[in-house]
């Protein structure tokens, strides 16, 4: 087996020069100041809740779908004057399997609102009533709803 030699002074030079790499601003070393920059964007705002509700428009048993006038009839009359500090409202193409088993591809809605983590026994009630009442009205079996705990800064 061959020995390969390296004079001290070169061995001097290649740690001196990796200190300086790690020193002098290596990936290594910017890891840290990243990590607190994206801790720090997470910290912005206010805990909120963000409540996403799916209205389907497609009805059972040969009855027309619900039109959009109908729909916005129903949030400017129901939805607003519970949440009238503002929403988000999306038309979306839906779809999800009834209690029958069937797959139903539809027209939707999704409404999104946002509130104060401390207001969100309050704003259930309201969530609950509006999506009981949409599917008494409209002979629905339901209005899918999702909780996200967010911050928000408005």
């Amino acid at each position: 087996m061959r020995h390969i030699r390296i004079p001290m002074s070169a061995a001097v030079a290649v740690l001196a020069s990796a200190v300086f790499f790690v020193a002098s601003g290596s990936p290594v070393s910017d890891a840290a100041p990243a990590a607190s920059q994206e801790a720090a964007a997470v910290e912005r705002g206010l805990p909120y809740v963000s409540t996403h509700l799916y209205f389907g428009t497609g009805r059972h048993g040969g009855k027309p779908p619900i039109t959009e006038e109908e729909f916005m009839k129903f949030v400017a009359e129901v939805i607003t004057p519970r949440f009238p500090a503002g929403l988000t409202l999306q038309e979306a193409r839906g779809q999800w399997r009834d209690k029958d088993g069937d797959i139903n591809r539809e027209k939707s809605y999704e409404l999104t609102v946002l509130y104060p983590v401390a207001e969100s026994r309050a704003r259930d009630g309201d969530i609950e009533y509006i999506r009981r009442l949409y599917c008494q009205i409209y002979e629905l079996e339901s209005v899918g709803r999702a909780d996200v705990r967010v911050r928000a800064d408005f």
